[in-house]
């Protein structure tokens, strides 16, 4: 798996410790923590859009995640800490976003990830295959600012 940041049309990051609760009996961060850090990402790019689950909820829509890739490149350990990048590489028909995780400290990238999530009208439960309007016009009007 490629990383697909280059695609980004926008981008976030956020620094964060590895915590005593996310690691193995081994102080590396557990492969199933990844997922908890791509959502720490994935709000943090959403609140920076200024379209987060709670938006989502009130324009009557859910996203619900539909596929997750993690590729592993190097391990994260207890007391370390870690630059997650999040980009939106896909948004006018469902959400995608290309992770990177760093190693902080050393600036060594770690892994690399991807998430897709669809739109589905909360009332009907019918999956959208187009991205609200709402959400469309506000990741065009932060493109234009940067």
């Amino acid at each position: 798996m490629k990383s697909s940041m280059g695609k980004a049309v926008l981008t976030n990051q956020l620094v964060f410790p590895v915590e005593f609760y996310d690691v193995d009996s081994m102080r590396i961060v557990w492969h199933g923590n990844y997922v908890q850090f791509m959502e720490r990402a994935r709000c943090a790019l959403l609140n920076m859009i200024g379209f987060n689950y709670i938006d989502m909820e009130n324009a009557g829509v859910e996203f619900p995640v539909v596929d997750v890739r993690v590729k592993y490149l190097r391990s994260l350990h207890f007391g370390e800490t870690v630059r997650a990048v999040a980009g939106l590489t896909e948004y006018e028909n469902c959400i995608k976003i290309a992770y990177e995780f760093y190693n902080n400290d050393t600036g060594e990238l770690t892994t690399i990830a991807e998430s897709t999530q669809m739109a589905v009208n909360m009332q009907s439960g019918q999956t959208l295959f187009a991205s609200p309007d709402i959400f469309i016009e506000k990741v065009n009007a932060l493109r234009q600012k940067n």
